[in-house]
């Protein structure tokens, strides 16, 4: 097989799954969410092409796709080498258009679709290889690691020497922690079982099934009702008993007063965390939460909604969270990602890396793998998202046993969904689409029919 050398096409597309009729995904603040995606598909000069996408939850994906639609001008007839041999420097270019970037900048929609086209580039780079995404990432040396990381803002904190010298701490016990994870794998908490929109029967059948598939960690969303919050959590307490891991997500719904007060009602069900108690934007807030239940036994968890490994770095200086929820689609990509990565392992605390939705557990596998095997050596309170919805579109789904995610051994970042799937659920003219809109089960959205 000849090797491409060239990316010769962007391809960009909108891809939406309506999820909100079963409620799958819904929590305080998001109750009716159509799991979706800006999906960007790279040709090059060879067999290979690159497949990456970001999460959204319906509209707006097409603004994602615009945004993605604009960077062709830094990715199309760009040399590959050129790219992975200065990957930090290329990265930089790209989010730092001085135009395009006013309306970020690294943050929001443009970043999101930074990371669409990033996660198609690091596809294409570990296909080349012949090596799925973690193997890359582990098997690469510090230099090279870090010479895919913008250091931008974030020097005060991480310099390249810390950074070199945090991976080449790990290079002797790495081969036994990698060991390790193609035999037991990676532990997961799933958040199938506890959706806000689930009724009781549900909550409590799904949690049952999870258990006897070897599920012992759990989460549960909170926020609309504080007295129904307290109702569920006995629920979820009895059922999965006082000693399996629990968690609480209130979506961003509350204020710090109010998140402090809710999750002190809460505290004699054990949450090992509260996640997104508040804006994601309020560090501060954050801080004050993580101080008042802190000595309840309380963390909080947080950075679905980060923008950027700034906002991490800020976090992170201010013991605003002890739980570091990287997204895989919400940073700028791998390259972003593993900045972050590295801050936190030097501020020792444990990434437990958001998921769920469309394709974002194929993705943070990935991370998760390279942040025990490469950076952390431990998995004291560590542990990644799992939710079983739409896997069944991906041409190389997660593989789950015993609560753990199994390394994927197949080339590349694993994203890739089926053409079946891309043709039927491209929004608005897939043809699972078109019947929704014919049966009247959702109104066509008018906004597209001059596109």
């Amino acid at each position: 097989m000849s090797l491409p050398t060239t990316i010769t096409a962007m391809h960009v597309k909108d891809i939406r799954y309506p999820t909100s009729i079963q409620l799958d995904g819904s929590d305080a603040m998001h109750k009716s969410p159509d799991y979706s995606c800006c999906y960007v598909i790279l040709e090059t000069d060879g067999p290979l092409t690159g497949h990456g996408h970001t999460f959204t939850v319906g509209k707006g994906t097409d603004v994602v796709c615009y945004a993605a639609d604009i960077m062709k001008k830094y990715v199309v007839g760009r040399k590959l080498d050129a790219i992975f041999n200065n990957f930090g420097q290329y990265w930089h270019e790209v989010t730092c258009d001085d135009q395009f970037r006013w309306i970020g900048p690294e943050k929001g929609v443009t970043h999101m679709a930074t990371a669409a086209v990033m996660n198609a580039i690091w596809d294409l780079w570990a296909k080349i290889e012949g090596k799925p995404l973690w193997k890359l990432l582990v098997d690469m040396d510090a230099e090279q690691l870090v010479n895919c990381i913008d250091f931008s803002y974030i020097e005060d904190v991480l310099t390249k020497e810390e950074a070199i010298g945090i991976l080449k701490g790990m290079d002797a016990t790495k081969a036994t922690r990698e060991a390790e994870m193609r035999e037991t794998g990676y532990p997961i908490y799933t958040t199938s079982c506890g959706w806000l929109g689930y009724s009781d029967e549900k909550i409590t059948k799904l949690a049952t099934e999870a258990m006897s598939q070897g599920f012992s960690r759990f989460k549960m969303k909170v926020g609309q009702d504080v007295k129904d919050d307290i109702r569920r959590a006995a629920i979820f307490r009895k059922v999965i008993g006082p000693d399996r891991i629990w968690c609480v997500d209130a979506n961003q719904v509350w204020g710090i007063q109010q998140a402090i007060d809710w999750m002190t009602a809460l505290a004699p069900y054990k949450p090992l965390w509260i996640e997104e108690p508040t804006s994601p934007d309020d560090i501060l807030g954050h801080a004050a939460i993580a101080k008042a239940l802190n000595p309840l036994g309380i963390g909080v968890a947080t950075g679905e909604m980060c923008h950027n490994r700034v906002m991490f770095k800020q976090f992170l200086q201010a013991g605003a969270l002890q739980f570091c929820q990287i997204d895989a689609c919400r940073l700028g990509g791998v390259n972003e990602v593993i900045a972050v990565i590295l801050m936190a392992t030097k501020f020792n605390v444990p990434v437990c890396p958001h998921a769920g939705g469309v394709g974002l557990c194929e993705l943070v596998q990935h991370y998760a793998m390279f942040d025990y095997i490469r950076c952390c050596g431990t998995l004291e309170n560590r542990m990644t998202e799992f939710a079983d919805h739409l896997h069944e579109h991906m041409c190389d789904p997660v593989v789950v046993r015993n609560g753990h995610y199994m390394p994927q051994k197949e080339p590349g970042f694993l994203v890739g969904m089926k053409a079946q799937s891309l043709s039927d659920y491209e929004y608005p003219v897939g043809a699972a689409w078109q019947k929704l809109f014919d049966e009247g089960v959702f109104k066509r959205d008018h906004a597209h029919e001059n596109n």
